[in-house]
Order: C-alpha cells, then sequence, then structure tokens
C-alpha cells in the first residue's frame, strides 16, 4: 500500500483534532482511502499536549513544510489570511495538494489560489470552511450536481445561533448573553466577526459560489448582525409562531441573485427552527430532489477534523492515480464561472415582521396601515399589545405579506414621521422558506 504523506500546519484545536483522528482511526482511514495516510511533518510554534509527536519531524516554520520534498498534502491550519496565503501559494508551486479550513482566505483569495492550482495541476480542498463537519461543500459539488439548486438558507454562525437560542428560551439580553459565549469557548474575545454577519458571509459566498457558478465575493453581499436585537421582538415573534435566527440565504429569482446574512422570523414549523446552542445547518431546496437539511456540528476540534480527513483522503486517491484533470474546486471549470446580476437589498422581495410604538389614541392606528396601503403593503396579521397602567404608548406588531424591501422601507419612513408614534421602527425579514 502506497503511503500518502501529510504535513500538517497548524496544531491547535482544530489541528490537533485532525492529528488525534488520523492517529486513532488510522487502519480505517487508510483502509479506505486506499494507501497508508501518515502525517510525517507538523509545522507549529507551540506542541498541543494531546498529540504525540515524539516520532512526527517538527519544524517551526510553516513554510518549511511546503518545501519538504517527501510531503505530498499541506493541511493549512493555521488561520488568518496573510501567512496562510504565502503557505498555500508556496505549496502548490511546491507541486503539493492542499487542504484548508480557512473560510476567509477562500472566500476572499479563492480566484488567485485556484488559478494557481490549475496551473501547478494540484488539488486545493476546503471542505471545512463552512459548517464544520457538515459535508455540505461536498453536496453541493457532487450530490447535487443534477440539480437546479433555486435557493439556500442556513444557520452557519454558531455563535450568534448560541446567543439567539438563549435569548429565545430564557429571554436574556444580547450582552449577557455573548459574554457567556465569551466564557464558554463560542465566541472570540473580539467577537465582532461572529455577531456583526461577516463569518457568515464569508461562508455564504463559499457556497453560493459552488451552488451558482458565480465568482467568489463577499463583497456584494448584504450583511447585518444580531446585536441590535431586542428581547422583547423574540418574545413576540414566538408569540406569532416565529423563531428569530441569524440567516445565511442565497436565492435564484428571474431578476438576479440575492445573497444576503440577516436575522430573521422562521416558522416554528421549519426544521430550522429547532437547531439551536453551536449547532449548524443548511437548507437546500432544488429541482430534482426538493428541500433537504444538512444538519451538524458546525465548529470544535474534531468535527472540523472529520470534514479535513475527508478532504485528505480524496485527495489521497488522486495521488496514487496521478490524475487530477477532473478536479473542480467551484464544481465547475473556471471558465463556466459567470457574473450574474446580484440584487441589492433593497430590491429583495420577502415578508416582514414590523413593530412600532404608538400613543393609544383613536384613528392612530389606521393611519399607520393607510400608509402600508397605499403602498401596496399587504397585511398578514396586525396585533397591538397591551401596556401597563399609566404608560400611553403601546407595541404594534405588523406582519407583512411579500414586498420588496424599498417598498417596506419607505413605508417605515412616513410611518415613523407619525406624531402619534414614538422612535423608531424595528424591523425584521420573515422568511418562509417555501418558495421557489
Amino acid at each position: 500500500m502506497k503511503t500518502v504523506n501529510i504535513g500538517l500546519c497548524g496544531l491547535g484545536t482544530v489541528g490537533g483534532g485532525v492529528y488525534a483522528v488520523l492517529k486513532r482511526n488510522a487502519a480505517l482511514i487508510s483502509a479506505r482511502a486506499g494507501s497508508n495516510i501518515l502525517v510525517s511533518h507538523v509545522g507549529t510554534r507551540s506542541i498541543n499536549p494531546r498529540c504525540v509527536t515524539a516520532s512526527t519531524k517538527i519544524s517551526r516554520d510553516v513554510v518549511q513544510i511546503s518545501e519538504d520534498p517527501d510531503i505530498h498534502i499541506v493541511v493549512e491550519l493555521i488561520g488568518g489570511t496573510s501567512a496562510a496565503f504565502d503557505l498555500i501559494m508556496s505549496a502548490i508551486r511546491n507541486g503539493k495538494h492542499v487542504v484548508t479550513a480557512n473560510k476567509a482566505l477562500i472566500a476572499e483569495r479563492g480566484p488567485e489560489i485556484f488559478v494557481e492550482a490549475e496551473k501547478y495541476e494540484v488539488i486545493v480542498a476546503f471542505e471545512a470552511a463552512v459548517a464544520g463537519g457538515i459535508p455540505i461543500i461536498k453536496a453541493l459539488r457532487e450530490g447535487l450536481v443534477a440539480n437546479d439548486i433555486h435557493w439556500m438558507a442556513g444557520i452557519i454562525n454558531g455563535t450568534s445561533n448560541f446567543i439567539l437560542s438563549e435569548m429565545s428560551s430564557k429571554k436574556r439580553k444580547f450582552q449577557e448573553v455573548l459574554e457567556e459565549a465569551k466564557e464558554k469557548g463560542y465566541a472570540e474575545a473580539d467577537p465582532s466577526f461572529d455577531v456583526d454577519g461577516t463569518d457568515a458571509a464569508q461562508k455564504l459566498a463559499i457556497l453560493a459560489s459552488i451552488a451558482f457558478s458565480i465568482p467568489l465575493n463577499t463583497k456584494s453581499i448584504y450583511k447585518e448582525g444580531i446585536a441590535h436585537l431586542q428581547p422583547r421582538d423574540i418574545e413576540y415573534a414566538s408569540e406569532l409562531g416565529y423563531v428569530v435566527k441569524h440567516l445565511g440565504i442565497a436565492r435564484q429569482k428571474p431578476t438576479g441573485i440575492q445573497l444576503r446574512v440577516h436575522p430573521a422570523l422562521v416558522p416554528a414549523s421549519c426544521l430550522l427552527s429547532s437547531v439551536d446552542n453551536v449547532l449548524n445547518a443548511i437548507m437546500v431546496d432544488c429541482d430534482a430532489l426538493g428541500s433537504t437539511l444538512f444538519y451538524g456540528r458546525g465548529a470544535g476540534s474534531e468535527p472540523t477534523a472529520s470534514s479535513v480527513i475527508a478532504d485528505i483522503v480524496d485527495i489521497s486517491r488522486f495521488v496514487t492515480t496521478s490524475n487530477v484533470s477532473g478536479t473542480r474546486p467551484l464544481g465547475v471549470k473556471f471558465a463556466d464561472i459567470k457574473n450574474k446580476k446580484i440584487l441589492p437589498i433593497e430590491q429583495i422581495e420577502t415578508c416582514y415582521y414590523l413593530r412600532f410604538s404608538m400613543h393609544d389614541t383613536p384613528g392612530a392606528l389606521s393611519k399607520a396601515t393607510s400608509i402600508m396601503a397605499e403602498i401596496g403593503i399587504s397585511i398578514e396579521a396586525i396585533i397591538q399589545k397591551e401596556q401597563p397602567l399609566g404608560i400611553d404608548y403601546v407595541d404594534v406588531i405588523v406582519i407583512t405579506n411579500s414586498i420588496m424591501e424599498l417598498h417596506l422601507s419607505l413605508a417605515v419612513r412616513k410611518i415613523e414621521q407619525l406624531e402619534t408614534v414614538q422612535g423608531d421602527a424595528t424591523v425584521i425579514r420573515l422568511e418562509r422558506l417555501d418558495q421557489v
């Protein structure tokens, strides 16, 4: 049995998990790969105590891994976009195949990497870059290859999902839950990439590129975080039969493609509504299969290692046959990647949850509903909440039918200008996830 030598760069949480799983399941993995997969060289600044590396060559400079003539596959798990990019490009130019879990790098500099990989006839695999241990990249690129994908909607950031789950189930405030997420290791000391939607947008860019054969582009994705959400809106949504989730949504329409990341009300009957804590899930709707759900642990040492090793095994099969001509990182040839119109957020059409505080006087509510009627907004439900004695302003909650965001925004601005309305309105998109 041929040996495939792995150069493992990074021995932190994920790197340590990869090393441990490869050691623990060595016989099983080698049998499935048809080759002996051996971590023969590790690049790391410090040794992970869970990894027994006494018999493994160690280098403090990861670039040495990419230059090692005995290495077949370089596994990049150091993170970041600078040193990781240099490492991967060095590996490619030295004829090494690459496996990475680096979603920021793939989303931002993927095209440069893939062009270079094609030039040097090597494979770059990145299953672990999106949704940790969930094999969503392989599913989109291979399992659903016969399908025209209509839309995807996913919970693809575990930190935000944990926060919203706690706010929903225990009526806690955002900042309080965020601090707990930091303590538990679910959020970084600087959690901005998680809670402002950047992390989810990078992942959505990768998924959309594969699903719709469009260029990788994070700049065209509308992005909204969760810091502004109030417990009462989450509670009101629950009373109406909805759950608030932070979603990444990609949808093909005749007029263009929607790419957006934001909080959304999801019907309690929808499978995504029950995905709690730090778990991830992606729902995909396509023409032949219909709707399907990919669900599981979207982060963590061994869940992510599961996807990294799956890529290693796939590449090892090519190493033993010396044939990489059929590999396509984004599912199609680069010549078939086409620019398509990405719809600005103002042109998307969906339903909305609208809450505003209104003085409880006769005729006040009718003025607001008249504004919506004049603009062509159809109301599905409207509720006026009771307030404690002595409070003159009441919360009014409106659920709209599908309407273009541009028109909804116009109505909101006019309602906010009414003398009977206090402060700014709260708007949250509502996704039924049953539209084609």
